[in-house]
């Protein structure tokens, strides 16, 4: 067992007196460690010295062109890219809610520009890494689906990124569509259940798993959507899907 030994104590014996001095030796040993390395290391700082300064003011120098960057060049780029892509989303909106007649031309003009503004290729193209020209590539992307050019649609989709909760799905359903269109109905059925599984809400979700229960039905695939449309029932029974889904479950199961 350890004792306590006082400052000073005398060692009472032969066998304290070497235990005193070793205790002794190794302390010393300790610092002594601890001051070499000490040493060294004020050796290595004084000896890397401009090298360590350089790091430092390169590391400086990025930081501060970041932050300069963001604030004199990307805000305000960001800030004119969305001004001027306001015209091409009136053009878009007023393509899905007006005559049909007349949707193709808006959707030319949302996509090509008019007015002596820019359409969505155009601010794609000089807006690159803003955010409104990633929105532009949504908007294009379904302007071309609602125009019938199917694989402009699926480039423009497919390049599309977000984290919203709802464009991100839409964005991937339109691609899934696009592909039905063109009568790739497996890689339809592919890309409406990347729709369900990029969100979970009460729009989209039971949308594209009703899209990929039907879909998958048609390849004859009933396993795959029954338990697409058991989960409308189950998890959106107050979805506008959900009042199709005992149809296409009966119709399912009848495959089996």
């Amino acid at each position: 067992m350890a004792t306590y030994k006082k400052r000073g104590h005398k060692p009472k014996n032969k066998v304290e007196e070497v235990e005193h001095v070793e205790e002794n030796s190794t302390t010393a040993e300790v610092f002594n460690t601890l001051d070499e390395g000490a040493s060294r290391t004020e050796e290595w700082v004084a000896a890397n010295q401009k090298y360590i300064l350089g790091v430092v003011g390169v590391i400086a120098l990025v930081i501060l062109g970041y932050l300069g960057f963001q604030k004199f060049i990307q805000e305000p780029k960001e800030q004119e890219a969305a001004n001027e892509m306001f015209k091409a989303q009136q053009y878009f909106d007023d393509a899905v809610n007006g005559n049909s007649t007349v949707s193709d031309s808006l959707y030319t003009l949302a996509l090509n520009g008019g007015e002596g503004k820019y359409g969505f290729l155009e601010i794609i193209e000089n807006y690159g890494s803003t955010n409104a020209a990633n929105l532009a590539k949504y908007y294009a992307g379904f302007s071309y689906l609602n125009m019938n050019k199917y694989q402009e649609a699926i480039d423009y989709l497919d390049k599309f990124k977000s984290d919203d909760e709802m464009l991100q799905p839409l964005a991937l359903g339109g691609i899934g569509d696009a592909f039905s269109q063109l009568d790739q109905v497996e890689e339809a059925l592919g890309y409406y259940e990347k729709a369900v599984k990029a969100k979970t809400n009460n729009f989209t979700t039971p949308k594209f798993l009703l899209k990929a229960a039907i879909t998958a039905i048609s390849l004859n695939k009933p396993q795959v959507a029954i338990p697409y449309l058991e989960r409308i029932k189950e998890e959106f029974p107050k979805s506008v899907e959900a009042n199709q889904v005992d149809v296409h479950l009966g119709q399912a199961q009848a495959m089996k």
